[in-house]
């Protein structure tokens, strides 16, 4: 098959774009590289069936060829990138989308949403299953996000029932692994450059917030399994292995053998208390669960950034 990744610069698309060639499909990764990076998919230049097209999905676009499913993976995916980008993240969410969509039309493709588990926003109910509809600020610091996975959502499913396009959502939860960037802002990443620099770890407000960490391999996994299947209703695509954000700090400290100390900062408005993926319908319809624990996978990733140009980039963050 020929499958279109959009956002395949970025840290889940790039690995989205390894896994789906190594099923062996030809894959062509669209990114406008403004929060993706060229060094992401280096190793897959020159491989048999991988393109690159430098584009920004919120212009529309048209591809020659077939085109037998689009992924749509574009978009700013941390608070620190989408405060910084405001506009074009509801841009990709609704431009962006529709132009997937359009393009998915055209050559009779199935369209895949990345969604996110931040639909919940600071969830009331836990784990969050998919028919929970969330408890989300429309007007917050982080609606920009929030709102344009939403309306992507919404889009979505407006054009399989009047367009009849095959459509698919995948919500997805805190992912982590390498080749997230050194200054990405989400807890992991934070963390370890924060340790190899020998630096105060920062965590906000007192800790107990939770989250559930997947590892990238099962995630994508997780979408290439969705994108095979007929499900069109949201599936959650996490682990559902919940702990503290105090109690993760402490895991990358000794992961890393740092010395360093943890300090507290105030919480941010609207950061979620809770983050936990109910997996029963992913578990159920694609036979989807994770398999890499936390352990092995902060291992992984520890390694990763340990390597003395991720190190150089970790301590310049």
């Amino acid at each position: 098959m020929r499958i279109l990744i959009t956002g395949g610069g970025g840290f889940v698309g790039s690995h989205l774009c390894e896994y789906v060639l190594g099923q062996g499909h030809e894959v062509v990764c669209m990114d406008n590289l403004s929060t993706g990076r060229l060094e992401n998919v280096a190793h897959l230049e020159g491989r048999q069936g991988f393109a690159f097209l430098h584009h920004d999905v919120t212009i529309p676009y048209h591809l020659d060829g077939r085109i037998d499913h689009v992924l749509n993976m574009a978009s700013p995916a941390s608070p620190k990138d989408y405060a910084r980008l405001p506009l074009e993240t509801l841009m990709v969410g609704s431009a962006g989308a529709r132009n997937g969509l359009e393009l998915a039309r055209e050559h009779g493709a199935s369209f895949l949403q990345a969604s996110t588990s931040e639909v919940y926003g600071d969830p009331t109910v836990s784990p969050q299953p998919e028919a929970y509809w969330g408890n989300v600020n429309p007007v917050g610091p982080r609606s920009m996000y929030d709102e344009a996975k939403r309306f992507a959502e919404a889009l979505t499913m407006a054009y399989n029932r009047s367009q009849g396009v095959k459509t698919h959502i995948v919500r997805i939860f805190n992912t982590y692994g390498p080749r997230m960037r050194p200054d990405d802002g989400r807890a992991i990443p934070n963390f370890i450059s924060q340790a190899f620099r020998n630096e105060p770890l920062t965590v906000y407000g007192d800790g107990s917030q939770t989250r559930s960490f997947c590892y990238v391999s099962d995630l994508v996994e997780g979408v290439y399994a969705l994108m095979l299947s007929d499900v069109m209703e949201p599936v959650n695509v996490g682990n559902p292995l919940e702990l503290s954000i105090l109690d993760l700090a402490r895991h990358v400290l000794r992961w890393t053998g740092s010395e360093s100390a943890i300090i507290h900062e105030p919480l941010p408005v609207d950061d979620p208390k809770i983050r936990q993926p109910d997996i029963k319908r992913a578990k159920k319809l694609l036979g989807w669960t994770p398999t890499v624990g936390l352990e092995e996978g902060l291992e992984r990733t520890v390694a990763w950034f340990r390597e003395p140009r991720r190190q150089m980039a970790a301590r310049a963050a």
